[in-house]
């Protein structure tokens, strides 16, 4: 038996500012952008050159999930992307006004750092031991 997670739902407050920001700053890649009804869209992205895994951008219908938005888990780091330049990423990071939370960590395992999106989701940057 073969599984994998296809896609992460994350809840945001508008498609085009969340691609903007995903796209623009992050440089990931806008895979699909489909219109489904007036006010929803499948809209999935992914860090460039991953192909096992996207978030699918999901507008928040609602006031309680408008109220997830920025806090997917409760406070806790929400995602990480790992990189094969932890310097490039990170100056990236900087260069476009990125919050960081926890600035940049050698462990035994790699370099990482805390990043917040503009909502508040928190992400850590990776750059694994080779």
């Amino acid at each position: 038996m073969k599984q994998r997670i296809a896609h992460i739902s994350m809840v945001v407050e508008d498609y085009d500012r969340a691609i903007k920001f995903y796209t623009s700053i992050l440089h990931f890649q806008l895979i699909e952008d489909t219109v489904l009804s007036p006010n929803k869209r499948w809209v999935l992205i992914a860090p460039s050159g991953s192909s096992e895994c996207s978030l699918l951008l999901a507008k928040a219908a609602n006031d309680e999930q408008m109220s997830s938005v920025g806090n997917q888990t409760g406070g806790r780091i929400f995602l990480f992307l790992h990189t094969d330049d932890f310097k490039r990423d990170y100056q990236n990071l900087l260069d476009n006004n990125v919050l960081i939370v926890r600035g940049p960590v050698e462990e035994t395992w790699g370099m990482v750092a805390v990043f917040a999106d503009p909502w508040g989701n928190l992400w850590d940057l990776v750059e694994p031991n080779k």
